[in-house]
């Protein structure tokens, strides 16, 4: 109700522009299920990095690339998504068709794996994991500094 009175052709009208961001400022690619995708996922990361003037991100971004990378494609049966989003943070988005959400977890002493959020959760400023009807993505985010 917006007004007093029994009237029923009172209309509230709400207007937010959003200019998206700047298709230079996305970078999105398809990666196949296997064993080279988190090779092929740090390098094409680096190269973004390197064209938005965000050299000194590489190493960590890198890092939790890789990790994320790798999660998704040892349960993915189809291609997973790398996306990179350039705005007031640099944002890394891995999507892939299962829908388990990650959990983190402490991995014993003698455990192979498991530290893989861990080390996400340690060097991201954010970051979170969204089930979709195909999927997943796990996302996160880090202060974008520009040289």
């Amino acid at each position: 109700m917006l007004g007093p009175g029994d009237r029923d052709d009172d209309i509230a009208l709400l207007a937010a522009r959003f200019d998206g961001i700047a298709p230079s400022d996305v970078a999105y690619w398809y990666l196949e299920p296997e064993d080279a995708a988190p090779g092929r996922a740090r390098r094409l990361a680096r190269r973004a990095l390197s064209r938005w003037g965000l050299d000194d991100l590489a190493d960590e971004v890198e890092l939790l690339v890789s990790e994320v990378v790798t999660n998704a494609v040892r349960y993915a049966e189809r291609p997973v998504t790398l996306r990179l989003l350039r705005t007031d943070v640099l944002r890394c988005e891995v999507g892939d068709d299962s829908p388990q959400l990650p959990r983190q977890r402490r991995a014993r002493e003698t455990d192979e794996g498991g530290r893989g959020l861990f080390l996400v959760n340690r060097l991201a400023r954010r970051w979170g994991a969204t089930r979709l009807s195909t999927g997943k993505v796990v996302w996160f985010e880090m202060a974008a500094r520009p040289q």
